[in-house]
């Protein structure tokens, strides 16, 4: 059994399983259109995972963590050989997105496990919220989640 872990604003806990921010507005590992969500192997890469994207003010705002348990069985791991070479870079490129978008359209697995662009030797997962499968997952409570105010300098 795998855990991973999601932090959103508060007053979008009840949708952050939806996909619909990610379908909204894209993702590494995402077009505009395509729902995922995106959640990461540890509480601590979740945080940094969404700290690169926030600026200071935002650090500030009311956030929750929620954990997410399922099975081996429902990953599909990608080899970071297979991946486009600059996968790494910001922003991302189309290829990233074409790797999410495919997996999500071909309906092969709930989960993908991808690499983190942000720590390397971790892994983030994808989530389809539109997956025959996703039923088996297991959301858990959502807890409040606040960033050390130590991350916020003032100059």
């Amino acid at each position: 059994m795998i855990r991973a872990w999601r932090i959103v604003k508060a007053k979008y806990q009840k949708d952050a399983f939806s996909g619909e921010g990610a379908q909204r507005y894209g993702g590494r590992w995402n077009s505009p259109g395509t729902a995922v969500v995106y959640v990461a192997e540890s509480r601590a890469l979740a945080a940094l995972e969404l700290l690169v994207h926030l600026n200071a003010s935002q650090l500030l705002e009311s956030y929750v963590m929620i954990p997410v348990d399922f099975a081996d069985e429902l990953v599909r791991t990608v080899d970071p050989a297979a991946l486009p070479e600059n996968w790494r870079e910001y922003p991302s490129p189309p290829g990233n997105k074409a790797v999410g978008d495919a997996w999500a359209a071909r309906q092969e697995s709930v989960i993908l496990a991808l690499p983190s662009a942000v720590v390397e030797g971790e892994r983030i997962f994808l989530i389809n919220p539109n997956h025959p499968s996703f039923s088996q997952l297991a959301v858990g409570e959502a807890e409040s989640f606040t960033f050390d105010e130590r991350l916020v300098k003032e100059d």
